[in-house]
């Protein structure tokens, strides 16, 4: 019986002292969560290739160098846009990113109602004197890669026609626009005026498809301008362009890419990209809100003196281009950064009657 008893003391004690260790709070402290970082696309979504895809790319690369979690919502239709940026607020995002001009009214609504939610509008302008002071706009200059764009353009379809058979005698080019909204504006007149600057007598042709996420419009409208003569298309249509590039591809032509280096979607036909820098200006603004220094209320400009706007490089086209061409391409360059020239922002400053 004293052994018995013994026995169930010990028992009890070590089952004490085991309930006793597990109810303790532990010492060890739980990691904090990463703080999140999300998007609403335009109704373009992702897989555009450029404008969408390179927002996109900006909070990729947060997360791999700065360790924040990311979260990508696409929107279907203009409808979207409020409920979409909403709701990632409500799931706990840090900052929240709006993609597109079309969604400038949505996200000053969002960011009023979620005040403790950072917003950034890429492409959309913030009036410091009206907008709530969580929510940062991102413009870019695209006129001036528009302007750079052109001059190749330009000088390529004139006057070295015989550097490839893509290229003809006719001296016409073309513009393929998505919506007709400030920053594809921006790009055409742009566009226009540095053809201009290098060949006066060129006929440059736009066609407005009102879409941006419509492939099969994009090549018909290319379809369109190389019947009329044009060797050289540029595409301002986000996912519509993508139907430009394979467009011009069909019709043996050359095109321009946008936003984003799209040479490799068509190698032999994508001759350059007009560029901005949508993925670095994204980027920054996350490192922003990780190093505590968000000051919204605001709109951050990117030009070509930040090294957000260009040209890419010609890649596998580079012995077919003229050093013409390119030494062209770099005197114009330094003259955007130096101010001597100014490229047109409107079709009234570029006297563009399309």
């Amino acid at each position: 019986m004293k052994y018995f008893m013994k026995v169930t003391l010990i028992v009890c004690l070590i089952l004490f002292i085991s309930f006793t260790l597990t109810a303790m709070p532990s010492s060890e402290k739980k990691p904090a969560p990463k703080m999140l970082v999300s998007m609403a696309t335009d109704v373009g979504g992702l897989g555009d290739k450029s404008f969408n895809d390179g927002s996109y790319a900006g909070l990729e690369k947060a997360r791999d160098n700065l360790g924040v979690d990311i979260k990508v919502i696409e929107s279907k239709q203009m409808t979207d846009y409020v409920p979409n940026l909403s709701g990632l607020a409500e799931d706990g995002s840090k900052l929240v990113f709006a993609v597109g001009f079309l969604m400038a009214d949505a996200i000053m609504e969002s960011a009023a109602n979620f005040p403790d939610t950072y917003f950034a509008g890429i492409d959309i302008w913030v009036d410091p004197a009206s907008a709530p002071k969580n929510v940062i706009g991102i413009n870019y200059k695209e006129q001036e890669s528009g302007y750079i764009a052109g001059v190749v353009a330009g000088m390529l379809t004139k006057e070295f026609a015989s550097a490839s058979p893509k290229l003809n005698d006719k001296n016409v080019v073309g513009m393929v626009l998505g919506m007709d909204i400030p920053p594809v504006e921006r790009y055409q007149a742009g566009f226009y005026a540095g053809v201009k600057l290098v060949n006066p007598d060129c006929k440059v042709i736009s066609i407005v498809t009102g879409v941006f996420d419509d492939q099969a419009k994009g090549k018909e409208a290319t379809f369109v301008l190389a019947e009329q003569g044009a060797d050289i298309v540029f595409q301002i249509a986000g996912l519509t362009g993508l139907g430009v590039l394979n467009g011009a591809k069909d019709k043996g032509i050359f095109a321009i890419g946008v936003d984003v280096d799209q040479n490799y979607i068509a190698p032999e036909t994508v001759i350059t990209s007009a560029l901005k820098g949508i993925t670095e200006s994204s980027y920054l603004v996350i490192e922003s809100v990780v190093n505590n220094r968000f000051k919204g209320g605001q709109t951050l400009m990117f030009g070509i003196n930040e090294n957000s706007t260009g040209i890419s490089s010609f890649h596998g086209l580079d012995s077919m281009v003229p050093q013409a061409v390119k030494d062209k391409v770099n005197e114009v360059i330094a003259s955007l950064k130096s101010g001597a020239i100014v490229a047109p922002t409107s079709r009234a400053d570029a006297k563009y009657d399309m």
